[in-house]
């Protein structure tokens, strides 16, 4: 009886630290966990991710693509010769809600946006969902030539803008892998031919898997959702455009996110990338490419 006792007086301490920690436990389930770095830039490679910037902090992107691999040693050197370039600046207004804008060479086109992330992936909320929209102005002269050869003409400024919209949804999976669905709606105030449609809407689809600390593999496939069977019936010429498909690095130094990658798409923003790839990755159409980022913090300095 009495080694009973001692064993229910020196147990007692025990059972009282597990209910202790179990209703620690319970504590710290109710609270809510956002989840972090579900990528390390806005960028993903062309298009954009679900992540924004700190407030009052501001992002300066250099996005470069090189000509096509296959177009020879000698006289282009797999590309390397020449140079398509878009410069950018965001700023984050709230920790939530970033602006931007950006000049591209192609088409010499300008382009403004923003994001907001409206629900944000916790241990409640398995992903996090971020509304995009933006505009874009085409400053060529009227009647230059496409790339896809279309001669365009405008009889005023309003034909050259495009719109775009997407909802981005991702879900960060554990520490290595992240996945994004991004649908996406597209208007051109002026279509290319009468045998373009003004709006075109496509789904993309996206992720990053983490091998190291600092560097990530990344990819990025856009599906355009075009009927092709009526275009070549209006046309008489199969649809001319290609989907868009990119693979690449990211490599994270310190202030700064380095991403290589490779690409059928020339182009730097969803007006040229999404509607006017021409290149095709079964021919050999693959350009490399890359985009730099440098955060600057522009918060006031603590006295």
């Amino acid at each position: 009886m009495k080694k009973l006792f001692i064993f229910l007086l020196c147990s007692s301490p025990l059972f009282a630290q597990d209910d202790l920690l179990d209703m620690l436990n319970k504590e710290d389930a109710k609270k809510v966990t956002y989840t972090q770095a579900t990528f390390k830039g806005s960028r993903l490679i062309n298009g954009q991710t679900i992540e924004t910037i700190a407030k009052q902090h501001l992002n300066f992107w250099i996005s470069h693509r090189f000509g096509a691999v296959n177009s020879g040693f000698i006289n282009n050197f797999f590309g390397l010769d020449e140079a398509r370039i878009r410069l950018g600046l965001e700023y984050g207004l709230t920790d939530d809600w970033l602006i931007g804008a950006g000049r591209s060479s192609i088409e010499k086109t300008y382009d403004v946006y923003s994001k907001y992330k409206v629900i944000k992936q916790s241990n409640r909320v398995p992903v996090t969902i971020t509304l995009y929209g933006g505009t874009s102005t085409n400053t060529m002269n009227s009647g230059y030539t496409m790339e896809s050869g279309t001669v365009m003409h405008y009889s005023n400024d309003l034909q050259r803008q495009t719109y775009v919209g997407q909802l981005l949804i991702a879900r960060k999976f554990d520490d290595k892998l992240s996945l994004q669905v991004m649908p996406t709606f597209l208007h051109n105030n002026k279509a290319e031919s009468v045998n373009f449609d003004n709006n075109q809407i496509a789904l993309g689809l996206g992720g990053r898997y983490k091998l190291t600390n600092r560097l990530s593999l990344s990819f990025e496939y856009y599906k355009n959702l075009v009927d092709k069977k009526l275009y070549l019936a209006k046309a008489g010429t199969p649809y001319p455009y290609q989907d868009s498909f990119a693979v690449g690095f990211d490599i994270e130094t310190g202030g700064h996110v380095f991403q290589l990658h490779f690409t059928n798409s020339r182009g730097m923003i969803e007006k040229h990338f999404i509607g006017q790839t021409l290149g095709s990755w079964d021919n050999g159409d693959i350009f490399y490419g890359f985009n730099m980022a440098r955060t600057f913090s522009l918060e006031p300095k603590k006295k």
